[in-house]
């Protein structure tokens, strides 16, 4: 439970059984080291350690992919085989035996990816091209099977994850990969029970969490990273997104990490905290906490972000990865305030 005294940005967060330090978090950010199989490497686990190490409350582990159908890239961490738990293991113990709560993101591409990454066709929700894939291939519109075998993966992975040792996993649900796209009109022209309306649009959301809860146990935390918004005309609105955040937390997400845009945060922003408004408009809907990322350099601007109620857990993403030390030089610059 979250407590009603005012927060900070140092102030310690509960849920799921588990207590943050503080509300720094390293969100997932690709490194782009993984094998060719998508094992995990030392470069990796060395990556997250230390950043960890420097204070954060809580790091996600950049994307891995639940399927070889759903691979983003040919250097990125694989939880889709038995076979990637022991080097999984190893990240996760690094990270927890630096104070800091492990989280490992779970993802499928969909079709934003490539058949010469994956190795096969591209599928999706319909038979579309990727808005935000100028040059991307037409995917296959899943069929209800294939639905059943993307559930059926996230859950695996989830369990894998248990078995490796981390707390928590983060469902990927935005920057234009699979589950973002079945949420996304521009990308999801079905017309059976996973489209044709906005509830239709995220039934997968609903089947696919409840498949990972089932897998990974009740003392083990489910996140979920939300797109909330397409940022493209005819595409998912905000509105949608904060209905869709409302009915995943009544469905039982743990925490709920806002973003937006189809194409994620490669667009060029004009002020810092730019998914900040899309975090406040979901926290209004909600009662778990929320997490935002995006832009944010400043840790007084972070910690005015969690004083001003706007989000409950700031991600540094780029700044962290130019300078590992950010958490410890936030946390002794606001201390000593």
């Amino acid at each position: 439970m979250m407590s009603g005294v005012m927060a900070d940005l140092l102030s310690p967060l509960s849920f799921a059984g588990f207590t943050l330090r503080n509300r720094i978090v390293m969100p997932p950010m690709w490194s782009g080291q993984a094998t060719p199989d998508g094992q995990v490497t030392d470069r990796i686990v060395e990556y997250h350690r230390v950043r960890a190490a420097a204070g954060c409350g809580l790091v996600t582990v950049e994307h891995s992919f639940v399927h070889p159908g759903g691979r983003h890239s040919a250097t990125q961490i694989g939880v889709h085989d038995d076979a990637m738990v022991p080097g999984l293991a190893q990240l996760a113990a690094a990270i927890k035996a630096e104070g800091a709560m492990a989280c490992l993101q779970i993802s499928h591409a969909g079709s934003r990816t490539s058949s010469a990454v994956v190795g096969r066709a591209l599928v999706g929700p319909s038979a579309v091209p990727h808005p935000c894939e100028p040059d991307g291939e037409v995917p296959d519109a899943l069929t209800p099977e294939g639905i059943a075998a993307v559930v059926s993966a996230f859950g695996a992975a989830a369990a894998r994850a248990r078995e490796a040792g981390f707390d928590a996993v983060e469902i990927h649900a935005a920057h234009g990969f699979l589950l973002s796209e079945f949420l996304s009109p521009l990308c999801n022209q079905r017309t059976d029970a996973y489209g044709g309306n906005p509830g239709g649009r995220r039934r997968i959301h609903l089947e696919v969490l409840a498949e990972v809860q089932r897998r990974i146990g009740r003392d083990r935390a489910v996140l979920m990273r939300l797109g909330a918004c397409d940022e493209m005309t005819g595409g998912l609105t905000l509105d949608e997104g904060c209905l869709a955040a409302e009915q995943l937390a009544a469905a039982g997400v743990d925490l709920l990490s806002v973003s937006g845009g189809l194409q994620g945060s490669e667009l060029a922003r004009r002020v810092p905290g730019y998914f900040v408004p899309y975090a406040a408009a979901v926290k209004a809907f909600v009662t778990v906490p929320v997490m935002v990322t995006g832009g944010v350099t400043d840790p007084a601007f972070a910690d005015l972000i969690v004083r001003r109620g706007l989000a409950d857990l700031v991600g540094i993403g780029r700044a962290m990865l130019n300078d590992a030390e950010w958490a410890r030089k936030a946390v002794r610059v606001l201390s000593s305030r």
